[in-house]
């Protein structure tokens, strides 16, 4: 059994609850489940024990049940004990897997109040002020700054200001998704949101606002090229000074005049 075939039996016990659940049930599990993935990050040993391919499935049940049944809610927990019960090539895996299944839990939220899409949004707006932002970016994205710290900044920045999922999914991004720093994990997010709404997402960079309906025809023609519905996120930035620049994971189309003119000048410096 892989990992993703691990984090699949977390995702079937979330989803066995989801159908009953409300959202604010599934954003209690989720907390509970992001108290968990923190708790093995900070207890290697009780990591490596729930994760240990030697030891019966029925033996790492028994350990999780004894360490955490009282201290989470019961949905979390059955969680949690499809997770344990699975194999896992690492420790680390087994935690990434526990947030994982917590980052589900708040899109399943957000999705139970019709705001999948505003999420989605506010996080694209929250990482675009952060990049134009210089101190904010260095403090959040710096493994020198303490991650309840972070957390503090996000949340007075935040405060009343965006659906609670938004807040909660940015607090993860704080203290870094499966390892990644800051703004890998708010990309990471971010595609986990799309791919909850069905869609990927393309980047498109312009020197200037688009017109009405452009980025309506730009979803719509790389709906096409993709056989795949595409989400757009437009990033105005001058310095591009024309055209259009286009990032769908890792495929890019760059037809700007900023990179037509930093080729001509290598061209010329190469004379």
């Amino acid at each position: 059994m892989t990992g993703r075939e691990s984090i699949e039996a977390g995702r079937e016990a979330l989803e066995s609850q989801a159908a009953n659940a409300s959202a604010g049930d599934l954003i209690d599990t989720a907390d509970n489940l992001m108290a968990v993935t923190r708790f093995l990050l900070d207890q290697p040993r009780l990591r490596r024990a729930l994760s240990d391919p030697a030891q019966r499935a029925d033996d790492r049940e028994g350990l999780a049940r004894r360490v955490l049944e009282g201290k989470i809610g019961a949905s979390a927990l059955d969680v949690v004990i499809a997770l344990v019960r699975s194999r896992w090539g690492s420790p680390g895996e087994l935690a990434n897997g526990v947030e994982t299944v917590g980052v589900q839990a708040l899109l399943q939220a957000s999705a139970k109040e019709g705001s999948l899409a505003t999420v989605e949004d506010e996080l694209f707006r929250f990482r675009r002020i952060v990049d134009g932002d210089p101190e904010l970016s260095s403090v959040l994205g710096s493994t020198g700054t303490e991650e309840t710290v972070k957390v503090q900044i996000v949340d007075r920045l935040l405060d009343g200001k965006t659906d609670p999922v938004t807040v909660k999914l940015i607090e993860t991004a704080c203290h870094g998704v499966g390892g990644r720093s800051f703004d890998p994990s708010m990309e990471h997010l971010l595609n986990a949101t799309a791919e909850a709404r069905e869609q990927v997402l393309a980047y498109v960079t312009v020197a200037s606002t688009l017109e009405e309906g452009a980025e309506q025809k730009i979803a719509a023609k790389l709906s096409l090229v993709y056989n795949y519905p595409v989400g757009v996120k437009v990033i105005v930035d001058p310095s591009v000074v024309g055209g259009i620049r286009i990032q769908v994971g890792s495929d890019l189309w760059d037809g700007t005049v900023s990179r037509r003119l930093n080729a001509a000048r290598r061209v010329l410096a190469g004379r």
